[in-house]
């Protein structure tokens, strides 16, 4: 089975919800006692998906890992040749006795036209308080994403990410990378072009949180990180 990939996005960038904020109602700034908290250390709890009702679930049967169910049925020609030609594409060298799919996500690259692209190793070693990176207001930017699947297919492979400045949520993302097979080449999936918001009240530290999770719920990765969006991009070191 080859990955099938999809990708859906909603609730854009709003670099400028600070400024309307402080604006709006009576004046009043954001940090007062009846507003939201001025704090970078104050972030928002990104909302969980909606809980399905068990009573719907449906009983699937036993789990097989990968190499079980391409030796089920192995006698049964027709079987053998449909299962041929549904996992074809396989590397039986990332095949493991493991029912469960394992995602590792290698590094997250932002590719900047002009400018060398940025690598970020995963996990991070950096100071969680610190900014890993920064990006110059108002510039194109490409995040691609770098990982590997092993034992078993991951069916619905997701990534989320939500940023917030001064404790008010500014992005809220979520795209579906796809079902992916296991292999020991990894995958490389590249969203598409965005644009960092600019003037005054764009720059500064923003924090953020991501996750890559599958149809079963699964947690590959949650991390959280600082970056900034400054006037120009930083002088090399």
């Amino acid at each position: 089975m080859c990955a099938a990939v999809s990708a859906t996005k909603d609730v854009p960038f709003n670099a400028h919800l600070e400024e309307e904020l402080k604006h709006k109602g009576n004046n009043k700034v954001v940090g007062e006692p009846d507003q939201l908290p001025h704090n970078d250390d104050v972030e928002e709890t990104e909302p969980e998906d909606e809980e399905e009702d068990p009573n719907l679930e449906l009983d699937l049967g036993p789990q097989f890992s990968l190499k079980e169910q391409i030796e089920k049925d192995k006698d049964d020609e027709s079987l053998r040749k449909w299962k041929e030609q549904l996992l074809g594409c396989i590397d039986m060298s990332a095949v493991g006795e493991n029912k469960e799919p394992e995602v590792k996500i290698v590094n997250l690259t932002i590719i900047c036209p002009g400018r060398p692209d940025l690598i970020l190793s995963i996990p991070f070693t950096t100071d969680s308080k610190k900014s890993l990176f920064t990006l110059k207001e108002g510039s194109q930017y490409r995040l691609q994403f770098s990982f590997t699947v092993s034992n078993n297919i991951v069916s619905g492979l997701k990534y989320s990410n939500v940023v917030w400045k001064t404790g008010i949520r500014v992005d809220n993302t979520k795209t579906m990378l796809g079902t992916y097979s296991p292999r020991q080449e990894p995958y490389t999936y590249e969203l598409e072009e965005e644009t960092t918001p600019s003037g005054l009240f764009a720059r500064g530290t923003y924090s953020a949180r991501t996750k890559f999770v599958d149809d079963d719920r699964k947690c590959y990765l949650d991390m959280s990180y600082h970056f900034e969006i400054q006037k120009n991009w930083p002088t090399p070191m």
